[in-house]
């Protein structure tokens, strides 16, 4: 691997409905953050209707040059509109989701029902481009069938009427994620475009992120993986620096923490070269993932790659409900809270159990304190 070729690729949140909110931006910003924040899809109707909720979706701190709004709906005309009220905001950008395959987005032709049509969707980029003056961005997945030549000239289409970059979500509409996202479509879409092709889909470590964007792709887009472990952008990042990735083949079996058994962390094995000469690196890279939490540096047990030890992971939870109850509204606390908890309690070997605890509770404060008893048990 050779540093000069990550240098410039860009790392990114990916939209998703009820997480990628400010609260979880400003935890990942307190741990390096990422290349862009991707919102969670904001509805141009709802918008465009001054809904009592939009001005929390539109909300780009806590850094807004990163920040891209992602707009979701099936009128060219209201999201030309949507475009233009959203570009008047200090943003990076205008997305436009053209892959959501949730049926109830999709049968209103909205997400990924614009992908049916090449003049369709082509009329749209051609009615919003000259409302948005920023980078203007489309997410879409391969299509409702596996034809990559449709792919290709769906995708020149929004090339040609002034989209800027395409993220490719490797998957059919009608697939979910139990079909393994086909990244060697992100590369040959990349080998057809003009324009930048980021690639998302699968990315469950930073070690795989690395990997990714060590193909042909421009940028890399991490959704879930990036809730259950808000490091992991920061940890791929110092993988890179110092030369720690190497082919997947070559891992080592993971290690877990001695801390009550309790850590299950995907695990970031150093290279036979860094094993070899570069101790002190490795040590560094051990503790580094984790001691970025602001107010207070945290160490892990050495014998953990790139984990947390238990107080750790506490503290985090505890900090994204207090990011929550600072930058959500009280009626969004119950929903953001679960679906944040859905996915970082996977960090846990009793995560499951521990979910269905935290799905039963109604109130913030008593979500927070199933989450502080949980590790209460093993400290005690």
């Amino acid at each position: 691997m050779h540093n000069r070729f990550f240098k410039n690729k860009p790392f990114y949140l990916a939209p998703m409905a009820e997480l990628s909110h400010r609260a979880l931006r400003e935890l990942m910003e307190e741990f390096g953050g990422c290349d862009a924040y991707f919102t969670e899809m904001i509805s141009a109707n709802a918008l465009l209707a001054g809904g009592p909720y939009e001005k929390w979706y539109i909300d780009t701190l806590p850094n807004p040059e990163k920040c891209v709004f992602q707009l979701v709906g099936a009128d060219s005309d209201a999201l030309a509109k949507a475009g233009a009220i959203l570009d008047d905001l200090e943003c990076a950008g205008i997305d436009i989701n053209m892959g959501c395959s949730a049926p109830l987005i999709r049968k209103t032709g909205a997400g990924a029902a614009w992908m049916a049509s090449i003049d369709r969707a082509g009329d749209l980029v051609s009615r919003i481009r000259p409302q948005v003056k920023r980078r203007l961005s489309v997410k879409l997945r391969i299509g409702f069938k596996d034809d990559f030549d449709y792919l290709v000239r769906f995708c020149r289409r929004l090339e040609n009427e002034g989209v800027e970059l395409i993220t490719l979500h490797p998957r059919l509409v009608s697939e979910k994620f139990k079909r393994l996202a086909r990244w060697e479509y992100v590369a040959r879409l990349k080998n057809e475009l003009k324009i930048p092709v980021a690639g998302n889909g699968d990315i469950s470590s930073a070690q795989e992120l690395v990997r990714r964007a060590a193909g042909d792709c421009d940028a890399v887009m991490v959704g879930r993986a990036a809730v259950k472990m808000p490091w992991i952008f920061a940890q791929a990042r110092e993988m890179v620096k110092e030369d720690f990735y190497h082919e997947p083949h070559e891992l080592e079996p993971a290690v877990l923490s001695q801390t009550g058994d309790e850590t299950n962390f995907n695990t970031c094995i150093p290279s036979p070269q860094a094993e070899a000469g570069h101790d002190s690196q490795k040590q560094s890279l051990e503790f580094s993932a984790v001691e970025t939490l602001k107010g207070a540096r945290k160490r892990v047990p050495p014998n953990v790659f790139a984990g947390c030890a238990l107080p750790v992971l506490e503290e985090i939870g505890i900090r994204f409900i207090e990011l929550l109850s600072m930058y959500q509204p009280a009626d969004f606390h119950i929903s953001r809270a679960k679906r944040f908890f859905g996915f970082f309690c996977d960090n846990l070997k009793w995560g499951t159990h521990l979910k269905n605890q935290i799905n039963r509770e109604e109130s913030l404060s008593r979500i927070e304190k199933v989450w502080k008893e949980h590790f209460s048990a093993f400290t005690a």
